[in-house]
């Protein structure tokens, strides 16, 4: 039956891999989890089963745009599909609840908060339900990349629909976060299935950011006529680079979550429907995006983490053919991204992964040898070098490195295993800390071994080991470094390891920013004046020094660039964690009134 619905409906000989042992499981009645890599086939493995076992499937999305684009692609396929959602009229939603209600529909699509309230769990508890799949399943983990308080709820559909089969999809979910996910939505007898992570056909590239501007604009012309996707890390920088491109000559759109949805529903609906052109946005844009000759992602700024970096390059290249992923990488995005974590607003054991997520896509910038090694390991998948990514096809300068790999690895036995990479610099480092000495790890043979480093240096080492496959980050724990089968060897004398030249270095040098000794304009020299009276009122209040709430150089720096959001805020030489929750808004507010 399964292969005449694939053949009858949708026209394939054959299934994809991996697909068919997640369709069994569901026609088996059991609970399923099916993490597949973007354009892998997610959507056949509950649209086939919602075929061969009849009833009512009802389809858990969290975007219209995404619906929409599944429920069209079913009917042309002559399949009885809808989607009840926010963008439809009231009668129209009535309409097809009627035809749900007698029979009619196969596929009934519904996001997370309208399938949740009492009165449609108790409709749906009156029909033929057959199975429930929920898509973008990675967004009910507190753990995930892009967790949605909506999705949590979900939880309680095992419990009201013991009967009924679930099945959860992702494409992008560690162990950490499979589990989360298995634990909240399914049977503990549920099966799961890893049908690996790898697109061979994207290109993976990572470059230091050297002239920001100059590396887009060649990475977008030498590739004149295909349709990309360029990432920012806020509104203003999405329409900054989308209207310097369109300057360019380049057909660009901006996408961000400041725009009217209207706005951003036509952007969208521009890109997808038509050939060459580039969508320049943030985070907003993307999860459901289906437009498969997207022939590449470029990064402006470091994402948040590794598992979001692998979702956003997911959307290059679906068609199979070649595609590229770029981004640009320094080091003020990563103190950036810190200081995102730092001020979200929940826990700190969430907030604590979060930031060894973020060292996870460090340590894949800064490996030493294939990317693609690299970024597969993370989510448990061992292959050989790809011969696809910047460093198989121009492989970077290394240096020897195995004593310091050693001494990395023995600082690690040493301390038994479960901190985290601060300490063990501070250990190798010699640095008698609070928690070095409450822990007697001064007294160990490792304290003091790594002097001949800068702490920066040792930073980077660890983050190559990681990368390498040598440590091993616990991202479920406490973010405690624990050496790998390959590590141990080193440590016994077999093999050794190169490193990256004095990468942390070298790029904090190149991420310094160079200082503008221009004079100021007429209205920028108002602007500082004012800012300087500010200045001076927050202080007097306070009762401190001037110059301790802002230095000169910052105020000219705000004067120039006129900052209009707390990301290009804290961008401002001088604004630390603490000043920009003390001071961002009330600077902002004196600059806007400039603007």
């Amino acid at each position: 039956m399964k292969y005449r619905v694939l053949k009858d409906v949708f026209g394939f000989e054959s299934f994809r891999p991996g697909q068919e042992p997640v369709i069994d499981a569901v026609l088996a009645g059991r609970d399923a989890l099916a993490v597949m890599p973007t354009g892998g086939g997610k959507s056949l493995c509950f649209q086939v089963p919602a075929l061969v076992r009849g009833g009512l499937t009802v389809v858990v999305s969290p975007l219209v745009a995404l619906m929409q684009d599944q429920v069209a692609a079913l009917r042309l396929a002559g399949v009885a599909a809808d989607a009840i959602h926010s963008l439809n009229r009231r009668e129209e939603n009535v309409a097809i609840w009627r035809r749900v209600a007698a029979g009619e529909i196969r596929l009934l699509y519904l996001a997370p908060e309208r399938l949740m309230t009492e009165r449609m769990l108790a409709a749906l508890s009156r029909l033929p339900l057959s199975l429930i799949a929920v898509d973008e399943a990675h967004c009910v983990s507190q753990w995930g990349p892009a967790f949605r308080p909506e999705y949590a709820a979900l939880s309680a559909l095992r419990p009201r629909f013991p009967d009924v089969p679930i099945l959860a999809l992702t494409a992008t979910a560690d162990a950490v976060t499979r589990e989360d996910i298995a634990a909240r939505l399914l049977a503990p007898d549920a099966a799961q299935f890893v049908a690996g992570f790898d697109r061979p056909n994207i290109r993976l590239a990572v470059e230091p950011r050297k002239s920001p501007r100059r590396q887009l604009l060649s990475f977008v012309k030498a590739r004149g006529g295909q349709s990309g996707i360029v990432y920012c890390l806020s509104r203003r920088k999405v329409e900054e680079t989308a209207a310097m491109l369109v300057g360019e000559g380049i057909r660009a759109l901006p996408y961000h979550a400041g725009m009217t949805a209207e706005e951003r529903t036509a952007n969208q609906g521009i890109f997808i429907a038509e050939p060459g052109v580039v969508i320049v946005a943030t985070i907003a844009f993307g999860m459901g995006i289906d437009k498969p000759d997207v022939r590449y992602v470029f990064h402006t700024d470091i994402p948040s983490g590794i598992e979001a970096y692998y979702q956003e390059i997911g959307r290059a290249a679906r068609d199979g053919e070649p595609g590229d992923a770029c981004m640009l990488y320094g080091l003020d995005d990563i103190r950036m991204r810190r200081m995102f974590i730092d001020g979200e607003d929940s826990g700190d054991d969430h907030r604590r992964r979060a930031h060894k997520r973020l060292d996870a896509l460090v340590g894949y910038c800064e490996a030493p040898g294939c990317r693609r090694v690299t970024l597969l390991a993370y989510f448990g998948e061992r292959i050989e070098p790809c011969g696809n990514c910047d460093t198989c096809l121009d492989p970077v300068e290394l240096v020897e490195a195995t004593g310091d790999a050693r001494l990395v690895l023995s600082a690690v036995v040493q301390t038994g295993q479960r901190f985290g990479a601060a300490h063990i610099i501070d250990v190798l480092a010699g640095t008698l800390t609070e928690k070095v000495l409450k822990f007697g790890h001064d007294r160990r043979e490792a304290f003091g071994g790594g002097a001949h480093h800068a702490k920066t240096v040792w930073r980077s080492i660890v983050r190559q080991l990681t990368a390498a496959g040598h440590l091993h980050l616990d991202i479920a724990g406490y973010g405690g470094l624990q050496t790998t089968e390959s590590g141990r060897a080193l440590l016994r004398g077999e093999g050794g390891f190169r490193r990256r030249a004095e990468a942390g270095r070298r790029e904090a040098a190149k991420s310094r920013p160079e200082l503008d000794s221009s004079p100021l304009t007429d209205g920028d020299a108002a602007l500082f004046e004012r800012l300087k009276e500010l200045r001076l009122r927050l202080a007097r209040e306070r009762g401190l020094p001037a110059y301790t709430v802002f230095s000169d150089r910052s105020l000219t720096e705000m004067a120039r660039k006129r900052p209009q959001d707390r990301v290009a805020f804290a961008g401002i030489h001088g604004v630390g964690d603490a000043k920009l929750r003390e001071f961002a808004d009330i600077f902002l507010a004196e600059i806007g009134v400039a603007a």
